[in-house]
């Protein structure tokens, strides 16, 4: 499949005290800040059943990531073994999906204020998505 073989378009974007790169957590239990989902208003009714404490998945584009990177030190730490990017969280590969489990702390309008984001403040968000419990529900 060539380059334009699909297209993925953000539905909001993430407001966030984390403004540096470099001094995000790698993983949001590491220290990450509450943040904010901002989503645009044609996805409004798909938000329409979220609720206060639910856990999400929020996927979003790491717009700041580097595309040609295929092997890393795990967690930028030059004393472990380059890895494949594939075997690890790295942002850094040729899609930079970033993948991220938060609880719902708030919701206004089209603002969701969620725990522990680690994405950094204006990062695209393309889905979300319900954490399912042990049974599948949902």
């Amino acid at each position: 499949m060539g380059e334009s073989g699909f297209v993925i378009r953000p539905i909001g974007w993430v407001e966030s005290a984390l403004a540096d790169l470099d001094a995000a957590p790698k993983q949001g239990d590491e220290g990450a800040p509450e943040a904010w989902l901002v989503f645009d208003d044609e996805v409004r009714e798909g938000l329409r059943d979220l609720r206060v404490g639910v856990e999400v998945l929020v996927l979003t584009w790491l717009d700041r990531a580097r595309r040609d990177v295929l092997a890393v030190h795990p967690r930028d730490d030059v004393g472990r073994p380059v890895t494949g990017v594939f075997s690890t969280r790295s942002a850094d590969r040729p899609n930079p999906v970033g993948l991220h489990r938060v609880t719902i702390l708030a919701i206004d309008g089209l603002r969701i204020r969620v725990r522990a984001l680690e994405a950094v403040d204006g990062t695209p968000i393309v889905d979300l998505k319900p954490v399912l419990d042990a049974v599948g529900e949902r």
